[in-house]
C-alpha cells in the first residue's frame, strides 16, 4: 500500500507541474507577446477549460477500458506539450498548446481518485486521498520557484521547457512501475457503494433526494475551487500591477498558495474520514468567499501572504474532501463517470471564471474584481446550505 501510494504521488506532482508554472509566468509571457491582462488570463483559461471538458469523456474512458494508460497521458503527454507551449512562436500557438495540454491531461484525475481509494480499507479513504493530494500540492508549491528560478536564469520559455522533460521520462518510469505492481495497481478493487459521510441528513444513494444531495455537495465543493483558483490564477498580476513588485517576486509569490495547502490536504482527508465529508465542505464552503473578499484589501506583500495561505489551505481542503464525498456516495460502475463531471465543472468552470475576472479587473480593478468573487461564492454556499437544511427539515424522500 504505501508503495503505491507514494508511485501516485509523484505520478500526481508530474501531472500538474506544467501547468501549474503558468500563473507564475503570466507576467513574462505578457511582455512577450505585447497582450492585456484578459488576454494573459485567456492562456490559463485555455488550459483550464480544455481540461475540464476533456474530463468528461475521459472519465467514461476510465469506467470502460482502463486506467493505467489514461494516467501516463496525464504526466506524460501533458508535459509533452508543455515543452511545446515554451516553445511557442507567437501568443495564437501558445493557446494551441494550452488546449492540448488540457486535452491530455483530463484523465488523471478520474483514473488516480478510485484507484487510490481502492488501495486502503473504506474508513481511510480520506486519509489515502489527503496523501495523493500531497504529489499536487508539492507540484504547485514547487512551480513558482521553478518558475522564477529558469525565467531569471534562463528566460520564461526555460521554466516549461527543462520541467516538461524531467516530467516526460517520470511519465514513462511511473507507467512501468504501476505496471509491475500486479493489477491491483491499475484496477479498483470492486466494492459495494460505501456511503459512509455523516450530513446534515442521510438520503438513501441512488434515490432522488440521494442524488439532490450529491449534485449539492457538489456544487460547494466546486464553486469553493473555481472561485480560489480563479482568484489566485491573477496573483502575480496582481503583484505587480497593484502591489508595485518585481516580475521575479510575482511569480514566486503563488508559492504560498500552495505552502498553505501543503498540510491541509492530508489533515481534511483524516478529518473527514472522523467527522464526514458534507460538513467540512460546508465549513470550507462559507470560509471561501469570505477570504477571497479578503484579496480586494490587500495592499502589500506582507498582507497578501495570509490571504493566500488561507486561499491554499481552503482549495486543498475542497479537493480531497469533494473526491471523498463522491466516492463514498457513487457505485464502482460508474465511479469515474461521476467524478470525470465533478472534475469538468471544477477545472474548467475555473477556466471561464478567469476570463471573467480578468475582464472585470480591466475595468474595475482588481479590489472590485475580487470583492465581487467573493461575495458570489459566499451566496452560492449560503445558498447550498439552506437547501440541504430545507431538504432535511421537509424530510424530503425525492
Amino acid at each position: 500500500m504505501a508503495r503505491m501510494l507514494t508511485l501516485f504521488v509523484l505520478a500526481h506532482w508530474g501531472h500538474h507541474l506544467l501547468s501549474s508554472i503558468i500563473p507564475p509566468l503570466l507576467p513574462y509571457i505578457r511582455d512577450e507577446f505585447e497582450i492585456g491582462v484578459t488576454q494573459a488570463g485567456a492562456l490559463f483559461s485555455a488550459f483550464t477549460i480544455a481540461y475540464g471538458v476533456s474530463q468528461l469523456p475521459a472519465g467514461w474512458l476510465a469506467d470502460r477500458i482502463g486506467r493505467r494508460a489514461l494516467i501516463l497521458l496525464g504526466v506524460s503527454g501533458v508535459a509533452i506539450w508543455g515543452i511545446l507551449a515554451g516553445l511557442s512562436p507567437t501568443y495564437w500557438v501558445m493557446i494551441v498548446f494550452m488546449v492540448m495540454l488540457g486535452v491530455f491531461g483530463g484523465g488523471y484525475h478520474p483514473s488516480s481518485a478510485p484507484l487510490v481509494s481502492s488501495q486502503v480499507e473504506a474508513k481511510r479513504r480520506g486519509w489515502a486521498l489527503g496523501i495523493h493530494q500531497i504529489g499536487g500540492t508539492t507540484s504547485n508549491l514547487s512551480a513558482p520557484l521553478i518558475a522564477a528560478g529558469l525565467a531569471t536564469l534562463l528566460g520564461w520559455r526555460s521554466a516549461f521547457v527543462i520541467p516538461g522533460a524531467v516530467v516526460v521520462v517520470l511519465g514513462i518510469v511511473l507507467y512501468v512501475l504501476i505496471g509491475r505492481s500486479g493489477p491491483q495497481a491499475s484496477q479498483v478493487v470492486k466494492t459495494p457503494m460505501t456511503p459512509m459521510t455523516p450530513n446534515l441528513a442521510e438520503a438513501k444513494p441512488g434515490s432522488r433526494a440521494g442524488l439532490s444531495r450529491l449534485a449539492t455537495y457538489m456544487i460547494i465543493g466546486t464553486a469553493g475551487q473555481v472561485f480560489i483558483l480563479s482568484t489566485i490564477a491573477f496573483a502575480s498580476l496582481f503583484a505587480v500591477d497593484r502591489l508595485g513588485q518585481s516580475e521575479g517576486l510575482a511569480a514566486a509569490l503563488p508559492f504560498m498558495v500552495y505552502l498553505g495547502g501543503m498540510p491541509a490536504g492530508p489533515l481534511a482527508g483524516y478529518v473527514s474520514d472522523r467527522v464526514g465529508a458534507g460538513r467540512m465542505l460546508i465549513v470550507a464552503g462559507l470560509v471561501a468567499g469570505p477570504v477571497i473578499y479578503l484579496m480586494s484589501l490587500v495592499t502589500s506583500v506582507w498582507t497578501s501572504i495570509p490571504v493566500l495561505l488561507a486561499l491554499g489551505a481552503l482549495v486543498f481542503t475542497l479537493m480531497p474532501v469533494s473526491e471523498l464525498y463522491i466516492i463514498n456516495h457513487t457505485g464502482e460502475a460508474n465511479r469515474s463517470t461521476v467524478l470525470g463531471i465533478y472534475y469538468a465543472a471544477s477545472r474548467g468552470g475555473s477556466g471561464f471564471l478567469t476570463l471573467g475576472i480578468g475582464y472585470l479587473i480591466e475595468r474595475a480593478g482588481f479590489g472590485s474584481a475580487f470583492a465581487i468573487a467573493g461575495s458570489t461564492m459566499l451566496a452560492i454556499a449560503a445558498g447550498s446550505v439552506l437547501f440541504l437544511w430545507l431538504q432535511r427539515r421537509t424530510g424530503s424522500t425525492g
